[in-house]
């Protein structure tokens, strides 16, 4: 498995390439904007680790262009302690971030489970079929495809596992510790950012006003539910919109 690494620190480049290759995984460098770029063109990597600061370039910037070219799992490395930049950066279709500092372990956990919900071998609760169809959506898991009435959807890789998990569980409040579990592959409560805001995403594509959702609800201090039916009572008090 290739991993970019993109940050304007060579020391801690140096420093995390070792600890990739340790863990049987191969390291890419990169140290700015055009270095990236021309590494993700040519080496085609499984997975981008991205400084949002890198110095003369904006790292959301080149989330974007990296987004432009694929679904490729993109996980965040910020030194900013504002949730505003957390949020930002997920809302440009990141995948995950961690907070400088942070330990090698932690990324390297991080790295593995995002690796691991990349295939289509994953598995995402009760055993489903290949196909799935939960009112205007219709999802194939063998050929990673989803569709709105018949329309496809251009979702990222996490994006994808979410709805796989919510239609699996169609109907049911989902629990946010649960999701975070199930999609992303681990239980850290401070990751319930990272659900809240591809909840967002995911609910900008699917929905036709994502102001006043039909099928993708959010039951506050609770989980996540996608209607079985646009038109199906939602349990609980009127649901709020992330």
């Amino acid at each position: 498995m290739k991993i970019l690494l993109v940050d304007d620190d060579r020391e801690l480049v140096d420093l995390l390439a070792f600890t990739l290759r340790r863990a049987g995984l191969t390291p890419l460098a990169a140290y700015d904007g055009p270095g990236a770029l021309e590494g993700f063109e040519k080496e085609h990597p499984d997975l981008v680790v991205l400084d949002i600061n890198l110095g003369g370039w904006d790292g959301l910037e080149l989330l974007k262009e990296i987004r432009h070219r694929g679904q490729t799992p993109v996980i965040l490395l910020t030194g900013r302690h504002t949730e505003d930049d957390k949020v930002h950066g997920l809302e440009q279709g990141a995948d995950d971030y961690l907070t400088k500092p942070f330990s090698h372990r932690e990324l390297l956990a991080r790295i593995r489970a995002r690796l691991r919900t990349r295939g289509q071998g994953w598995s995402a609760g009760r055993p489903t079929s290949q196909r799935l169809a939960v009112g205007p959506l219709e999802l194939n898991t063998a050929e990673h495809t989803a569709t709105k009435n018949g329309q496809p959807l251009n979702l990222t890789v996490t994006e994808f596992r979410l709805l796989h998990y919510l239609m699996t569980n169609a109907g049911s409040v989902v629990p946010t510790s649960a999701l975070l579990k199930q999609v992303w592959g681990y239980d850290d409560p401070s990751g319930t950012d990272v659900v809240r805001v591809t909840v967002h995403r995911l609910r900008r594509k699917l929905e036709d006003d994502p102001a006043h959702p039909r099928l993708l609800h959010t039951i506050p201090g609770v989980g996540v539910i996608l209607k079985s039916s646009p038109d199906s009572i939602v349990p609980s008090a009127e649901p709020i919109s992330l």
